[in-house]
């Protein structure tokens, strides 16, 4: 039980991912499938955010008050998961853009029946 509560924001990222990766594989709704890749990608930017966090730093750069030595804290990985979260959502958007067309053009948004109608149309 205390692994779990050691790393429990690692748990949280696994959780997310898999959630997320079960919905895109599993799911023939398109928007459940945009929904799960979303969650998907929560999950990668958790992790980032909590790999990037060093235990006993603050800011970017601190002095240490004991030793008068800094400790650093990377800013790095937090500007590039604000990029990432920008990213995300205008993919999410364009995504389901996408699929208001297919729905006006199919008419449904289930996968198996857009793959059927599109046979029917070649033959």
């Amino acid at each position: 039980m205390q692994i779990v509560q050691d790393y429990y924001n690692y748990w949280i990222c696994i959780a997310l991912m898999m959630v997320g990766l079960y919905g895109v594989i599993a799911k023939t709704n398109l928007v459940k499938k945009a929904i799960s890749l979303g969650l998907f990608q929560t999950g990668i930017l958790v992790f980032y955010i909590t790999i990037a966090k060093i235990e006993g730093g603050t800011g970017p750069v601190t002095v240490s008050p004991l030793a008068g030595e800094p400790i650093y804290s990377n800013p790095l990985p937090h500007a590039l998961m604000l990029t990432a979260i920008v990213v995300g959502v205008s993919t999410l958007a364009v995504a389901m853009a996408l699929i208001i067309n297919i729905r006006e053009k199919y008419g449904t948004i289930d996968e198996h029946d857009i793959h059927r109608m599109e046979h029917e149309m070649q033959d």
